[in-house]
């Protein structure tokens, strides 16, 4: 799970608890205008192909860096429908998928931070 942190124009994704270990990565950090798009996290939804560095195992958890065609994503979920998508660019990841406590008012948040 992670905390999502707004200041100014700047968004900080801490990384809590053993994910720390997990997903080697104790925070991710990037500018509200970098996001494209927000959204609820698709159950079925999976990370790139080369896991470098994190976790992976199917349907259970994904935890670290995943890197695809043009794509650099980092992903902290346990795919139980708690996830949140961030689509960035201009940033040096291009997409985030992240387990938060309350998807639908971290949605609502950061849509109205990058609008404002």
């Amino acid at each position: 799970m992670v905390e999502i942190e707004v200041t100014g124009t700047t968004v900080t994704v801490h990384v809590r608890g053993a994910h720390r270990f997990l997903s080697l990565r104790e925070q991710v950090t990037f500018d509200l205008s970098n996001i494209t798009e927000v959204g609820p996290a698709e159950v079925d939804l999976r990370p790139p192909w080369v896991r470098a560095p994190g976790t992976f195992f199917p349907g259970v958890i994904a935890a670290g860096i995943f890197r695809g065609k043009h794509r650099k994503e980092f992903w902290d979920t346990l795919f139980d429908g708690r996830g949140v998508r961030i689509e960035l660019a201009g940033n040096d990841f291009t997409r985030l998928v992240l387990d938060v406590a309350d998807p639908e008012t971290v949605c609502r948040q950061l849509t109205r931070a990058a609008a404002a």
